[in-house]
């Protein structure tokens, strides 16, 4: 190309930049090929991959919290939103549910943990609920005990019936998993499937264990298993439920022992994950004794 010609190119692209009011300048950083960092498309590949493992429900902070816990990644979550909006990624969750509260103060019965729920160790305080899992054609229920000290799942039950049956079985297994603690303080609300003979016999069967329950009415004095159910429905569940028990129990399994207890980052944690939160818990502790 003659460097008349060259001239005449320069002169066109002032004109069309001046005529439809763009800055020179924008127009040749508009043009000029952009690299791409290979740093950045890792990361963004990490980023998809942790947002398809927790089924679309991850949000910023989450995968915050994992790129700096397992791939040692550090990116603030405001980043983080905007690679996820470039890569058109959205959280499926659910706004947050507030929950009302009572009109009236409930008289107190038994509530003996009265809302302390930071406990200083594993296996101090357990807390239960149930709730109900939409199926084809009706509901199945899930009980569960949540040791509070992670906010990690010791023991769980499904049943096609909300009955004393359900939490019993739910009890029995945190207790054998967790090798027969001594002392752990029981809370859970004032249902039925808590407050029967058949329940109480299992509660007395665990060795020194010391029940109490929540004020009648007031979901706040549970609120950690309730937070636990929201976090299940919202980020696991379809929406229109599942096919039968058997495909909601499958389903459940794998969040709390594929997702929930090892991947899922939980804030009352500083976004460890229960299983990460108690393990640093055991190391520490065995390291005092070798050192002590």
């Amino acid at each position: 190309m003659s460097k008349l010609a060259e001239q005449d190119k320069q002169v066109n692209k002032s004109i069309l930049c001046k005529l439809f009011g763009v800055m020179k300048s924008s127009y040749y950083y508009g043009v000029k090929p952009k690299l791409i960092s290979l740093d950045t498309i890792k990361t963004k590949a990490l980023i998809r991959q942790i947002f398809n493992n927790s089924k679309h429900s991850a949000g910023a902070r989450s995968i915050a919290a994992i790129l700096m816990n397992d791939h040692n990644i550090k990116l603030t979550r405001y980043m983080i939103g905007k690679l996820m909006k470039s890569m058109s990624l959205k959280s499926c969750q659910l706004k947050t549910h507030k929950y009302k509260h009572c009109d009236e103060a409930h008289k107190n019965h038994n509530n003996i943990l009265n809302r302390n729920f930071s406990p200083s160790a594993p296996n101090q305080v357990w807390t239960g609920d149930v709730t109900y899992i939409r199926i084809k054609g009706g509901w199945c229920y899930l009980a569960v005990v949540l040791d509070l000290y992670a906010r990690r799942v010791v023991g769980f039950a499904v049943s096609d019936s909300p009955d004393s049956i359900l939490t019993t079985k739910a009890l029995q297994m945190a207790y054998q998993t967790r090798l027969q603690p001594i002392r752990v303080l029981f809370q859970s609300d004032q249902g039925t499937h808590y407050t029967s003979k058949t329940f109480a016999e299992s509660v007395v069967s665990c060795n020194g264990m010391i029940q109490s329950m929540s004020r009648r009415g007031n979901c706040w004095d549970n609120a950690p298993t309730e937070r636990f159910f929201r976090s299940f429905k919202t980020e696991w569940m379809p929406k229109g439920g599942y096919e039968n028990i058997a495909e909601a129990s499958t389903a459940i399994a794998d969040y709390i022992w594929g997702y929930y207890q090892i991947v899922r980052p939980h804030r009352f944690n500083n976004y460890l994950s229960p299983l990460e939160k108690e393990k640093r818990y055991f190391n520490q502790n065995l390291l005092s004794v070798v050192l002590n």
